[in-house]
């Protein structure tokens, strides 16, 4: 492992991944967003008359769709995180990489929030927030029973360490 790897690894190596869910949402509002564009497209090509907007656009759309889908991927199996005795660790990231260590004695508020997209696919997001906005944490894409147990262990184990302060 490389030194830049060990910097990102968890002590214990065993990350809990969010839902697969998580991935199919972001895949199906990506699809609906290219059809909005391509829409836009043709109304543009048939307002216009010049169907070579029409040609190069839509294929620059389906380029940039592709791509846009394997970082989609990427980025949905770098979402992690594993609790340990005294801190959670969170990881994100493909490009920019990201480990936010939140001890469990620091955390002022856990939230748990799904929107109405969210909603639909089944999962939702746990935010940690502490006394510094640098250190907040959110997990996105899990599903509402583990965010449910998250959420309550991470209250009953913040509570519990932060009495002694």
């Amino acid at each position: 492992m490389s030194g830049i790897e060990q910097a990102f690894a968890s002590p214990n190596q065993e990350w809990s991944r969010v839902s697969a869910q998580f991935r199919v949402m972001r895949r199906v509002m990506t699809f609906v967003v290219a059809v909005l564009l391509f829409v836009v497209l043709v109304i543009v090509a048939v307002a216009t008359g010049v169907w070579l907007v029409l040609v190069v656009g839509g294929c620059l759309l389906v380029a940039v769709t592709f791509v846009v889908l394997g970082v989609i991927d990427r980025n949905y199996r770098s979402w992690g995180y594993t609790e340990r005795a005294a801190d959670l660790l969170v990881t994100r990231g493909v490009l920019f990489r990201r480990l936010v260590v939140v001890p469990y004695g620091r955390m002022q508020l856990v939230d748990v929030a799904a929107g109405p997209i969210e909603r639909k696919f089944g999962i939702a997001t746990v935010r940690l927030h502490t006394a510094s906005a640098g250190t907040d944490a959110r997990i996105r894409g899990l599903p509402p029973d583990e965010a449910a147990r998250l959420r309550d262990r991470l209250a009953a184990l913040g509570e519990a360490r932060s009495a002694g302060l």
